[in-house]
């Protein structure tokens, strides 16, 4: 396999292939093949992240999310944002999610910024 920019859908697809090739063969880490498996799938990533980026999701959609997840409500952020009243309009999109609010929830759910911000 010779290492270079994918740059076009046929490439990709080789480049698929010879990955899962080298995960049948049980290629170990530390080898040369492992490198090489290495240096093939950041190529993947790569070609990726370019023709097949993920958006972000909305900032409130993610906000609401990880309430729901961490079992958090309205209540249990009136310290953090405000009175519940606020809250409940930035989570209906009455007010604005701004830059401060946005860091309290990252620095406090673990939400990424770039969700946040987005």
């Amino acid at each position: 396999m010779t290492l270079k920019p994918i740059r076009t859908e046929d490439e990709y697809e080789v480049f698929l292939e010879f990955v899962d090739e080298q995960f049948d063969k049980k290629v170990t880490k530390n080898s040369p093949e492992g490198d090489v498996l290495e240096m093939a799938l950041l190529l993947i990533k790569d070609y990726e992240d370019k023709h097949y980026a993920i958006p972000y999701p909305d900032p409130i959609e993610a906000i609401k999310g990880k309430m729901a997840d961490e079992g958090i409500k309205s209540k249990d952020l009136i310290g953090l944002v405000g009175s519940k009243s606020y809250i409940s309009a930035i989570l209906n999109r009455k007010k604005p999610l701004t830059l401060k609010i946005a860091r309290i929830f990252h620095e406090k759910l673990g939400i990424p910024a770039e969700v946040l911000l987005g």
